[in-house]
C-alpha cells in the first residue's frame, strides 16, 4: 500500500527522490495541468479563459488541489501557464483554444526585444497569494512551481504562435545572433523572476519547461539555448530547491540539458530511462535523478498493456540515483481519471520499500 505522506514536504518521497536519497516508494505525479482530464476541472473552468483562470487565486488553488485529491499523487504542480508572465513583460499574448499561445505582434527586431520588460512580484500578486494558500492546504505534499524556458517562450514571441519547424526563430538565431541572445537573456530574467516568486511564496521545487527544444540540433542547442537555461538554473540555485528540466523529443539533448544545471532531468517516452542515464553521464557528467516516462497514449490501451510498461519503467529508473514516475509528456484532456488514479496507486504500491 502507498506510504502515508510525511507531515512536512521536506521528507516527502518526491523531494527525497529529487535529491537522490532513499525513498519509501517511487513518487509519482502527472504534469501539464493534470487536472484537465477531470470533470471537476472542466466545471470550474467553464466560461473562463485559461489566462484569466491563472490570475484567480481561488481557481488556482482549487485546480491545483484536484489531482492530489483524486489521484493521491506525491506532488502537486502549480496551476498556471508558461506564458502567464509574458502578459506582464510587455506582450499582449493570449491562449486560443485548440491552437495555443498566440501573439498578435511577433518580435522581428531590436525594438520588439526592447519591449520585453522585467517582471516583478508586484506584477503577479495572485501567484504569491495562491501558493501561500496551497502550501497551507497541501500539508506534507510538496508543491512544484514552474516556468517556460527562454527558448520555448521566445519561439512563441518570434513565431507569433505554435510552430512545427521554428523557421523564424532559427532564422533569428543564425541570421541575427546578437538579437537572439538579447531576447533570450531578457526571457531568462522573466523566468527567474516568475520562479523566484513561486519559491519565495513556498514552492518546494521548480521545473523549467523547454517544451520545444527538441526541434533543435545539439549544436544549435549548445550555442543558442543552453547558456540562457543555465542562467535560470544558476539563479535558482540560491534557494536550495530541486530544479527539474524537461522538454519533448529531447533524447539527443539530454546530456546538454543536464549540463545546463538541472538537478533532475525529465525524459519523454522516446528514450528508456536507463539509456537516458547513460546519455546524461556520457560526457563525464554525474548521474542525476530522472523523471518520466510512460507514453501518454498508453493510458487508452487498457490495463493489461499499461501494467507491464510501468514495471519496465520502474526497473529502468533504478539506473538513476533517484526516479520520479511521470508521463513522458502531459495528461491528454480525454484521459480517464480512473486510469490515472490506478497508475498512481500501482506505482506507489509496486515500488514500496518495507522497512527492515
Amino acid at each position: 500500500m502507498p506510504v502515508t505522506p510525511p507531515s512536512t514536504p521536506d521528507r516527502s518521497a518526491y523531494l527525497l527522490a529529487a535529491r537522490g536519497e532513499p525513498v519509501p516508494h517511487t513518487p509519482v505525479w502527472f504534469q501539464r495541468q493534470a487536472g484537465r482530464a477531470l470533470p471537476e476541472y472542466r466545471a470550474v473552468r467553464e466560461g473562463i479563459t485559461m489566462l484569466e483562470s491563472c490570475r484567480r487565486p481561488d481557481l488556482v488553488v482549487e485546480i491545483t488541489l484536484q489531482p492530489v485529491r483524486r489521484y493521491g499523487v506525491d506532488a502537486a504542480i502549480f496551476f498556471s501557464d508558461i506564458v502567464t508572465p509574458l502578459q506582464f513583460a510587455g506582450y499582449d499574448i493570449e491562449i486560443k483554444p485548440g491552437v495555443g499561445p498566440v501573439s498578435a505582434d511577433p518580435i522581428r527586431d531590436a525594438e520588439g526585444v526592447a519591449r520585453v520588460r522585467p517582471v516583478t512580484a508586484a506584477d503577479v500578486p495572485f501567484t504569491t497569494e495562491a501558493i501561500q494558500q496551497l502550501v497551507s492546504e497541501l500539508g506534507g505534499t510538496p508543491l512544484i512551481g514552474f516556468a517556460g524556458a527562454p527558448f520555448t517562450l521566445a519561439s512563441y514571441l518570434v513565431e507569433g504562435g505554435p510552430s512545427k519547424d521554428f523557421a523564424k526563430t532559427k532564422a533569428m538565431m543564425h541570421g541575427q545572433p546578437d538579437l537572439w541572445h538579447a531576447l533570450a537573456d531578457r526571457l531568462a530574467e522573466v523566468a527567474i523572476a516568475f520562479l523566484s516568486v513561486q519559491v519565495e511564496a513556498g514552492a518546494s521545487a521548480i521545473q523549467l519547461f523547454d517544451s520545444w527544444a527538441g526541434g533543435l540540433s545539439p549544436r544549435d542547442y549548445e550555442r543558442f539555448v543552453q547558456p540562457h537555461s543555465a542562467k535560470v538554473f544558476e539563479a535558482m540555485k540560491q534557494y536550495g530547491v530541486p530544479r527539474v528540466h524537461f522538454g519533448v523529443n529531447t533524447g539527443e539533448l539530454l546530456g546538454l540539458m543536464s549540463e545546463a544545471g538541472a538537478d533532475v532531468v525529465g525524459v519523454d517516452w522516446r528514450v528508456p530511462l536507463d539509456e537516458a542515464v547513460r546519455r546524461i553521464t556520457a560526457a563525464g557528467g554525474a548521474p542525476k535523478p530522472v523523471q518520466g516516462n510512460l507514453d501518454p497514449a498508453l493510458l487508452f490501451a487498457g490495463w493489461d498493456a499499461i501494467e507491464p510498461e510501468i514495471d519496465r519503467i520502474l526497473a529502468e529508473g533504478k539506473a538513476a540515483p533517484g526516479h520520479i514516475f511521470n508521463l513522458g509528456h502531459g495528461v491528454p484532456p480525454n484521459a480517464d481519471p480512473e486510469v490515472l488514479e490506478r497508475v498512481a496507486k500501482y506505482v506507489q504500491a509496486k515500488s514500496a520499500h518495507v522497512p527492515a
